[in-house]
């Protein structure tokens, strides 16, 4: 077996014609497929199983001919998706870190190694690509995302990326750790140290970022040091960017650029908007091949088809993934950016994750279309829908959709009449409704980010 690596990327790699890029991307999927036959437990077996080996697959378009894997697969055996190092170069086989992902079906979380090799291929991606962000070397970027019982991704790699850029980082801890040390801090904490530090960019889930705009209006803090903010691990809507924007206006912000960041941990990058409404453009197809699959039969889609998207790492030493389906459904575009120009692939605007749509009283209905709708009431501080069910004890009893609203103080007496109108015109179906405090319905000391669609069916 070959252990020459072939050329990594291209010059400007996100304005190159697409045949360059799909001729980069064959030469690193030839190794990358090579080296999982060889040192890859899930894939080697899954590839022997179906008969093929390193010469079937060549192109990327020889990689429809291996079935796609899920998260399933993944979080049933996440060990199994190290490649070994044995025989590898050092870079290549040291391990730099592990950071964590949901859950296993031991309730644990899901390892995703890390090597010396993608760590720095990780850092070498955001700096060189740092003109579809807009982060600046002489920025200071406050790390919002919470400190947790095991290093997450987006918390654990944002220092990355300050170090990549040159930029500083505070790293606010919020959250809540299962230690009893106590080294969180309180969202009025993360508030006042960006006013102290005077941040310039905030850098976190999109609506914790929200809460810490609303706190920072109760509290006074001077925020007028802040330009940016950045969000991901949450789908952020058209109208929650726009309440950003305007709470940064009313903070007297420096600016109110919003950096849109589509991504997951398994990924190891991101997908990045260049304006509203762009699309995600892949920022790394040097590392990252995207796909969108049929989910039943596994079949490539064409640009425009809404599936499954699946990725294929290219050139990853650690967890390794090909034809991964990551649990979001939206459609491709190859052409040329209309806004920007920029040649790699994007994502439709509008990813919509799979535990969105849900079976209600037999009907399939999107919550993500109502998740939108609802981020556009600025009179609402939190809110979260619910499926339940009538009876507790019986899982076999009607559906239940209920609201659970958190307004905004001195709001009229009708907002809820006027939401379950709203609810009712979008689903067709006639909700509950129920008034709560919004630390309640999202606690950003013990949550993560805000569980804005919950399923309390049993069995569901």
């Amino acid at each position: 077996m070959s252990t020459e690596a072939p050329i990594y990327t291209l010059p400007d790699i996100q304005r190159q014609p697409l045949e360059a890029v799909r001729a980069l991307q064959d030469g690193l999927l030839r190794h990358m497929v090579e080296l999982c036959y060889h040192h890859h437990p899930f894939y080697a077996r899954r590839m022997r199983d179906h008969g093929l080996t390193p010469a079937d697959i060549q192109t990327t378009q020889d990689l429809v001919k291996l079935p796609p894997s899920s998260k399933t697969d993944f979080l049933a055996d996440p060990e199994a998706f190290r490649l070994r190092p044995e025989g590898l170069p050092l870079t290549e086989g040291t391990l730099w870190k592990v950071i964590y992902t949901t859950g296993t079906t031991t309730g644990r979380p899901a390892p995703i190694f890390v090597t010396s090799h993608d760590h720095f291929a990780y850092q070498d991606l955001f700096r060189t690509r740092q003109d579809l962000i807009g982060l600046r070397n002489t920025d200071l970027i406050a790390n919002l995302f919470p400190l947790t019982s095991f290093p997450m991704g987006a918390y654990s790699r944002g220092p990355d990326e300050a170090a990549a850029v040159g930029a500083a980082m505070l790293i606010a801890n919020t959250g809540r750790v299962d230690s009893y040390y106590p080294v969180n801090r309180s969202v009025d904490e993360a508030v006042a140290a960006v006013a102290r530090h005077k941040a310039t960019v905030l850098w976190g889930v999109a609506g914790f970022v929200r809460r810490v705009l609303l706190r920072a209006a109760e509290l006074g803090a001077d925020f007028t040091s802040v330009r940016m903010v950045m969000t991901t691990g949450e789908a952020a809507s058209p109208a929650m960017r726009e309440d950003l924007r305007l709470r940064m206006r009313n903070l007297d912000c420096a600016d109110t650029i919003i950096v849109n960041r589509y991504g997951s941990t398994e990924q190891g990058g991101t997908m990045i908007e260049c304006c509203d409404g762009s699309g995600f453009h892949s920022s790394m197809p040097d590392q990252v091949f995207h796909e969108v699959v049929d989910n039943d039969s596994g079949a490539r889609l064409a640009d425009g088809e809404t599936g499954m998207l699946a990725i294929t790492h290219l050139n990853r030493r650690g967890t390794v993934f090909l034809r991964y389906k990551v649990g979001d459904m939206g459609a491709l575009d190859h052409a040329a950016c209309p806004h920007c120009g920029r040649t790699s692939v994007r994502l439709s605007s509008k990813p919509v994750r799979t535990g969105d749509i849900i079976k209600i009283k037999g009907a399939l209905v999107n919550l993500g279309s109502l998740k939108a709708e609802l981020d556009k009431i600025t009179t609402l501080e939190e809110y979260q829908i619910v499926v339940t069910s009538e009876s507790a004890t019986d899982p076999f009893s009607p559906d239940v959709l209920l609201l659970r609203l958190a307004p905004v103080a001195n709001a009229g007496e009708s907002i809820g009449a006027d939401i379950a109108n709203l609810v009712m015109t979008l689903t067709n179906l006639r909700p509950q409704i129920e008034i709560a405090r919004r630390d309640d319905i999202f606690d950003p000391v013990a949550m993560a980010k805000p569980k804005r669609i919950v399923d309390l069916r049993q069995g569901r």
